[in-house]
């Protein structure tokens, strides 16, 4: 009598059961909601520019009205002829010269702050965060009456000036911690090859925190592009920004809506250009030292 044997029988594998997570699922949805909530009246503005002032004042709004140029028509000058180039470009100016500046004196601070750290560094961190707890509107008459004196009023570099000083604090803040993360032997390398401070801070450190530097200039752009009170008070024509050109067709008398929400989306475009321009180096920027 012969005994087959027979191989050991192998349960099939089992699929992996994949189970939802309640917590995730519902703050999935708690981000949908919210960034619709945010999307919705950026949407509406941009409906409403092409709109005609008529339907863009109706109440209820009329959402299905017909839709038309006549806005952004306006903004361009068709009614006043008001040309808006000359503020876009002043305000385009300000804002870049101004990020340049705050980048060249920002870095080379926040260097010192962390890469090779001063005695009591978080005073002199506190001091400049300190600057930004006054009030703008405390310091506005004090300025406008040293710009009077000096004759800066009305003057392009004036606001250069106001606005690098009002984004450096928060620029050496961003840069300082982005600068942390350097390895201290990548610099003690470049020490060693007998590069100087400022080789070291263009050829070593600058292309290791680019993503850095990309997220505080588009921040410091944004608050430069967006700044009305110093510009509103200190300029008048000559060096008068977009926002207040924009400011310019509100007014007591008629209808003013849709030209200001056409106004509203063609002065929003620089910054979304940009955020979108430096898209991949802000994210990584903004996440930069956030898991070590």
């Amino acid at each position: 009598m012969t005994t087959t044997l027979e191989a050991p029988r192998t349960a099939p594998p089992v699929a992996p059961v994949h189970r939802r997570n309640p917590t995730g699922t519902l703050l999935t949805v708690v981000a949908w909601i919210v960034g619709v909530l945010f999307i919705i009246p950026v949407l509406w503005m941009v409906l409403t520019s092409f709109h005609s002032e008529t339907d863009a004042a109706t109440n209820p709004p009329s959402i299905f009205a017909p839709l038309t140029l006549e806005g952004y028509a306006n903004f361009f000058g068709a009614q006043t002829g008001a040309s808006p180039w000359p503020s876009l470009l002043n305000s385009l100016t300000a804002s870049i010269l101004s990020t340049a500046f705050v980048l060249v004196l920002a870095i080379p601070a926040a260097y010192a702050l962390s890469i090779r750290p001063v005695r009591k560094w978080t005073d002199v961190l506190f001091f400049f965060l300190s600057t930004k707890m006054l009030p703008v509107v405390a310091g506005l008459l004090p300025i406008y009456l040293i710009a009077q004196n000096i004759g800066m009023l009305d003057n392009i570099w004036l606001l250069i000036i106001l606005y690098t000083s009002m984004n450096l604090p928060i620029a050496v803040w961003m840069m300082r911690s982005f600068l942390a993360e350097v390895p201290v032997e990548v610099l003690e390398a470049a020490a060693i090859d007998g590069a100087n401070l400022t080789r070291t801070l263009r050829s070593v450190v600058t292309p290791m925190v680019l993503p850095g530097i990309a997220a505080t200039s588009l921040i410091c752009f944004i608050f430069s592009w967006n700044e009305l009170l110093f510009a509103r008070v200190l300029t008048a024509t000559v060096a008068q920004t977009a926002p207040v050109f924009l400011t310019g067709f509100v007014t007591s008398q008629g209808l003013f809506l849709a030209t200001v929400c056409a106004a509203s989306v063609i002065v929003s475009l620089p910054v979304l250009i940009a955020g979108f321009a430096a898209q991949d180096k802000l994210v990584q920027g903004l996440s930069l030292g956030a898991i070590k």
